[in-house]
């Protein structure tokens, strides 16, 4: 009868701080910056650390704080651009903003000799393989961060320009190309007509 009375004596103890913990963590839990979630949404999630944080969360924060907004190399220039609006500042000059070359990582299978340290170094899972095995790299999803370098011991792994083609080039329309435009419908249709015919034309050559 004891052990029944002890277990439900801490069993209420446990109900109570259960409740007080419940309602600590609503009554003193911080809210998130919101600034910080939409630059964190903009950038590319890559967590390949090339901007000099560990990840693209802590460098979102960084940039809140007053960091510059140009250090996202896989982001690139339309990565800039974005934050830049978001933030209501200018867009840093185009000669700053440096455009990544894109790249993926290579592995040379005789050099490979499967420590799996390249793959626990992918921030993006883009190296598959097993322990003692050649590694392959899935270019779809390398992100060209290099962080898989430094760590094999083989120097196995180099990292290659994708040359442009159909299916990756940037096809990016130029907001500063200027395409002429006709209103047809204030033309009168007989106006059309009369300079597209063939006899009118034959008439101004004559003329």
């Amino acid at each position: 009868m004891l052990i029944y009375y002890l277990i439900g004596v801490i069993a209420f103890i446990a109900l109570i701080f259960g409740a007080i913990l419940g309602y600590s963590s609503i009554k003193l839990k911080v809210e998130a910056d919101p600034i910080v979630e939409q630059i964190d949404a903009i950038l590319p999630q890559s967590q390949c650390g090339q901007c000099g944080y560990p990840g693209c969360k802590p460098y979102a924060q960084a940039v809140a704080n007053g960091e510059n907004i140009t250090k996202c190399i896989p982001g690139g220039q339309a990565t800039v651009v974005k934050i830049a609006e978001l933030m209501g500042v200018d867009v840093p000059s185009m000669d700053c903003i440096e455009e990544p070359e894109p790249k993926v990582a290579f592995i040379i299978e005789d050099l490979c000799i499967g420590c799996t340290k390249c793959i626990a170094a992918c921030p993006v899972d883009a190296i598959i393989g097993t322990n003692k095995a050649m590694h392959t790299v899935i270019a779809d999803l390398c992100t060209g961060c290099e962080l898989c370098v430094a760590p094999c011991p083989t120097n196995c792994i180099d990292m290659i320009s994708i040359k442009p083609t159909a299916q990756n080039w940037n096809w990016k329309f130029d907001p500063t190309l200027i395409i002429p435009s006709v209103n047809t419908t204030d033309i009168p249709v007989q106006s059309l007509i009369d300079s597209q015919s063939p006899l009118n034309s034959q008439g101004n050559k004559n003329g």
